[in-house]
């Protein structure tokens, strides 16, 4: 599994890195820009990403205008829906607002922080990540 990990506070970059390392291949970005750069970069050389855990409060481009973007590339390069790439908001933002907000625009599942190991990887079977 290819995983793209977008997180700026370093102790949780760490963290979901260790974790999520024994499940495949992480690369690491701090920010939604680079995080939407390191998206179409992997797309572009045909290596696509599995899976994508975003953080949502980034400096420069937030998780949510992340989250936008790569759907609309997915959309652009016509990426059928059932190929498109898993995305978990990975955030300490739990009210109900700003959970309905990333599955508008498009996540596949919401995480809170701190990250709950057993439930995060009990969401990847669900998702087929894992077994």
């Amino acid at each position: 599994m290819k995983i793209l990990i977008a997180e700026d506070d370093f102790a949780s970059r760490k963290f979901m890195l260790r974790f999520l390392s024994k499940y495949g291949e992480c690369d690491v970005t701090v920010d939604g820009e680079e995080a939407i750069e390191a998206f179409s970069m992997a797309l572009e050389a045909g290596e696509g990403y599995d899976l994508i855990c975003l953080d949502i409060m980034m400096p420069v481009v937030d998780g949510y205008h992340a989250l936008k973007m790569i759907r609309e590339i997915e959309r652009q390069k016509k990426i059928p829906e059932s190929n498109a790439v898993k995305i978990i908001m990975t955030t300490a933002l739990s009210e109900g607002k700003n959970v309905t907000k990333a599955f508008e625009l498009g996540c596949t599942a919401y995480a809170g922080k701190p990250i709950d190991q057993e439930k995060f990887e009990n969401e990847l079977r669900k998702l087929g990540l894992i077994s």
